[in-house]
C-alpha cells in the first residue's frame, strides 16, 4: 500500500482502546474481568437524568432533526450561560459560548485555532490524550513530568521554564486521569505568570492560552474545591478558553453535548472550524440539555446523587488499597478528590509470579488482569513514562457489591508475588 500523508503515517494508536480490546476478548472467552479502565459510565448502574432523557425523547418527538446553528442553539448557550453563572460565578454572553459534540471536537478546534506548526505547547504528563493533539497539529512539545508528592498536578515552577514563546498552556482540573485538582495558590501563581508573559510581548505577537478542560469540575468531594482562571483572576478571561460539557457532569458522555467558552474572536474562529468538520451536537439533544440544564432542583439533586455515589465508590477501594499496603505490600493510593477516577501504584517490577519476572511494568498490568482479572490504565497510556508503577481506576462501571471481591482478588494476586519473595 503506497504511504499516506505524514500525520497519518506517524499516529500512535490508543494504548487504552488496545488494552480495551485485550480485556473484551477475554470476556468473550468466559473470564471475570472487573474492568475498571474506561472513562465512561454504565448506564445501568449511572444513568443520565430522567428529566434530561424526557426531554430528549420529546425533542425527537417534536421532529427536531434537522442541522443546528453552527454555534449551537440560542436557548443551549443561555442555558450553559445560567448554569456557568450559577455554579462558577462566571458570565458569559451567547457570543462567548460555542456549542459542540462532546469535549473532544472542542479541544481539537482550540488547538486548530491557536497552535500552528512548530509552535510550543505545555502540558504535563500524565494527562488525557494532550500529546496526541500536540502531535496531530505539528506542535513543539513542552512536557512536564508532574510528580506524585504534588498530586500529579503541574506546579508553576514546572511550568515557568517553558513559558517564554509558549502559545498554548494546557491544564485540567479536576484532571483525568489522576482525579486529582489544581490548588488555589497554583493556579493564582500560574494566571500571575501568564498575564505578565503576555504584557510581555509585542501587539502583533501571537499570546499565552490557557485550555482549561474543567469537565469534571461539578464532582468534586469532601473538602476539595474546584478553582478556574478566570474566577482568580478576571483579566485572565481574554487568555483562557474552558472546555466542558455534559459528560461526566450527568453520566451523559453519549448523548454528546460539550461547550467552551472563551473570547468571542477565539470562539468565532471555533464556529467557523467545526462548520467544517460538522461536528455538532444533535439538534434534538441541544434541545433537550438547554430544557434541563435550567430545572435547577433537578440538576442540583442529580449532581449530588452522583457524587455521592461516585465518592463512596472511590473512598471504599482507596480504603481498600491502603489496607493491603498496610499489610506490607507494594501499593499505594492517593486520596480521592474529585472525578471518577482514582489513582493507585503497583510497584511489582522485579517480582517473580509462576516462575516468571515482572521484568516491565506492561508486565505488571497483565499479571493484575490475568491473576485477579483487575483491569486498570497505566499512566504511561497518558504520556508518562513507560516504566511508571501509577494507574488509572474508573469507578464509572463498578458496582458497589464487587468492591470486596477485588480488593481480595488483589490480595490473593499479591499474596503469590509474596512467597515468591519469602523463596528467593
Amino acid at each position: 500500500m503506497s504511504r499516506l500523508s505524514e500525520l497519518a503515517e506517524s499516529l500512535i494508536g490508543s494504548e487504552i482502546v488496545k488494552l480495551g480490546n485485550e480485556i473484551s476478548a477475554r470476556i468473550r472467552n468466559g473470564e471475570q474481568i472487573y474492568n475498571y479502565t474506561i472513562g465512561d459510565f454504565d448506564p445501568a448502574i449511572f444513568p443520565i437524568p430522567a428529566e434530561l432523557e424526557e426531554e430528549i425523547v420529546g425533542a425527537y418527538r417534536e421532529r427536531h432533526t434537522n442541522y443546528p446553528p453552527g454555534d449551537g442553539l440560542p436557548e443551549l448557550r443561555k442555558a450553559v450561560s445560567t448554569f456557568i453563572k450559577e455554579h462558577e460565578g462566571l458570565d458569559y454572553g451567547l457570543d462567548e459560548i460555542q456549542i459542540a459534540s462532546g469535549g473532544r471536537p472542542i479541544i481539537y478546534s482550540i488547538f486548530k485555532t491557536i497552535v500552528d506548526k512548530g509552535d510550543k505547547v505545555i502540558y504535563a504528563v500524565p494527562s488525557w490524550n494532550n500529546n496526541h493533539y500536540v502531535h496531530m497539529n505539528g506542535g513543539e512539545h513542552c512536557l512536564i513530568e508532574a510528580l506524585p508528592e504534588n498530586n500529579f498536578m503541574p506546579l508553576a515552577s514546572d511550568i515557568k521554564p517553558h513559558i517564554k514563546g509558549a502559545t498554548l498552556l494546557c491544564l485540567c482540573t479536576p484532571q483525568n486521569p489522576t482525579g486529582t485538582t489544581m490548588s488555589k495558590t497554583e493556579l493564582e501563581q500560574i494566571c500571575d505568570m501568564v498575564l505578565e508573559e503576555n504584557a510581555s510581548r509585542g501587539a502583533d505577537e501571537k499570546k499565552l492560552f490557557i485550555m482549561f478542560d474543567q469537565m469534571y469540575f461539578t464532582l468534586t468531594y469532601g473538602d476539595t474545591v474546584h478553582y478556574n482562571p478566570v474566577s482568580l483572576r478576571p483579566e485572565m478571561k481574554e487568555y483562557t478558553v474552558f472546555v466542558d460539557g455534559i459528560s461526566k457532569a450527568f453520566s451523559a458522555t453519549g448523548v454528546r453535548v460539550g461547550w467552551a467558552l472563551g473570547p468571542v474572536k477565539v470562539i468565532a474562529k471555533i464556529k467557523a472550524l467545526l462548520s467544517h468538520i460538522g461536528a455538532w451536537a444533535p439538534m434534538a439533544e441541544q434541545y433537550a440539555t438547554a430544557r434541563y440544564l435550567v430545572q435547577t432542583e433537578a440538576v442540583n439533586k442529580y449532581l449530588s446523587h452522583l457524587g455521592t455515589e461516585l465518592s463512596e465508590r472511590l473512598n471504599r477501594i482507596y480504603d481498600g488499597i491502603i489496607g493491603l499496603k498496610q499489610k506490607g505490600y507494594p501499593v499505594d493510593a492517593v486520596t480521592p478528590q474529585a472525578g471518577l477516577y482514582l489513582t493507585i501504584k503497583f510497584d511489582l517490577v522485579g517480582s517473580r509470579a509462576n516462575s516468571q519476572t515482572l521484568a516491565e511494568q506492561s508486565d505488571v498490568t497483565q499479571y493484575l488482569l490475568s491473576e485477579a482479572g483487575f483491569a486498570v490504565v497505566p499512566f504511561y497510556a497518558f504520556g508518562a513514562n513507560r516504566q511508571s508503577p501509577w494507574y488509572r481506576l474508573s469507578v464509572g462501571t463498578c458496582r458497589k457489591e464487587d468492591i470486596d471481591v477485588v480488593i481480595g482478588k488483589l490480595d490473593k494476586a499479591l499474596s503469590k508475588l509474596q512467597l515468591q519473595y519469602s523463596n528467593q
